[in-house]
């Protein structure tokens, strides 16, 4: 390795990763050089990989520009093997966690207007950079998290972004909501009614129509009610996320609100939205996309989540069968969340 590089173990010059190599394809599983932190960056041991619904929008080409081959994957824990040059935020050893805010340039309008997960420069940790769907990955120091305690087990991967971009969601509503839909009870939903519980809301689920094993989960998990999409809320809602990337949930979830309440779109994709008559919108009802997230989205969440604890269901899945594990989130057949321990 480079006299630049430091490290604290004898490092491999192949890894196994799962790649994608054309859209619309199932990720190889095949062995691949270890990349070498550039300066500013660090080279880290993946231990887990959280598989995000937005994985499954880049292998299916929703999101239509990655980079080509790609190893995908952005709910990363890991630990720190190799420091690149001026690398200095942590040392060798330690656990740290990276999501999708890969790097961003600084120096443009929205970075300068604190709003960087607008940068028009963005790159996107498994999209635009190769992510955490292997033995090791590097990153850029400043956008890795240290993760201590309960924070570093590996069921709590998908707080990485499924964590960070619905607490993102859910920071949107307005405080003094009282009863709040989820839309899609999934990965980030099952989180953030951890939140939300412990700030003493109601929270109404809404999962697929006739999906009663997601609904009894939801009750679980703390749900005031849970029920089809289709259907109408028991209450008038002060607030309502939509996770799930289905457009006419909007339409649905707008009768659902009361006067002057907030609906905040989650997904990175959705598919298009259905036509809907104003009266549903008028009386000062809002509709708010979420893009992306920052690093100060993150450290806030990650604080608030060490501090209540929060708890993630998962089913783990061996790197190998990352295929797998796409297919099952893709057919609705995981309860929480999906990870990868490598």
């Amino acid at each position: 390795m480079s006299s630049l590089l430091e490290s604290y173990i004898e490092l491999p010059h192949q890894m196994w990763a799962m790649v994608l190599e054309h859209q619309g394809e199932p990720l190889l599983y095949k062995q691949i050089p270890v990349p070498e932190p550039l300066e500013g960056e660090v080279l880290i041991k993946v231990l887990a990989c959280g598989v995000c619904r937005t994985d499954l929008h880049i292998v299916d080409g929703d999101l239509d520009q990655p980079k080509l081959q790609l190893v995908p994957g952005h709910e990363v824990i890991g630990e720190i093997v190799q420091l690149g040059k001026h690398s200095i935020k942590y040392k060798l050893g330690d656990i740290v966690g990276t999501g999708w805010l890969g790097y961003t340039c600084g120096k443009c309008k929205y970075c300068n207007m604190g709003k960087e997960n607008l940068c028009e420069y963005a790159k996107f940790t498994g999209y635009t950079l190769d992510g955490g769907y292997a033995e090791y990955m590097v990153a850029g120091e400043q956008f890795c998290y240290m993760l201590s305690g309960g924070l570093s087990d590996f069921s709590k991967a998908p707080l990485l972004c499924a964590g960070i971009i619905g607490y993102r969601c859910y920071s949107m509503i307005p405080e003094n909501a009282k009863a709040i839909g989820f839309y899609g009870f999934g990965a980030a939903a099952h989180i953030l009614i951890q939140v939300a519980r412990h700030q003493l809301k109601d929270v109404y689920a809404f999962t697929r129509d006739g999906d009663q094993v997601t609904q009894e989960f939801a009750k679980k998990t703390g749900a005031t009610w849970a029920g089809g999409s289709k259907e109408f809320s028991p209450v008038k809602l002060d607030a309502a996320i939509i996770f799930a990337p289905v457009g006419e949930l909007i339409p649905q979830a707008l009768r659902n609100l009361d006067k002057g309440g907030t609906l905040i779109c989650g997904g990175i994709h959705m598919s298009d939205i259905p036509s809907f008559p104003y009266e549903i919108l008028w009386e000062e009802r809002s509709i708010q996309s979420v893009a992306n997230l920052t690093r100060q989205d993150a450290e806030v969440f990650l604080k608030l989540a060490a501090e209540i604890d929060i708890t993630t269901e998962t089913k783990l899945y061996p790197l190998s069968e990352a295929n797998q594990a796409l297919i099952d989130l893709r057919g609705g057949k995981i309860q929480g969340a999906a990870v990868l321990v490598i």
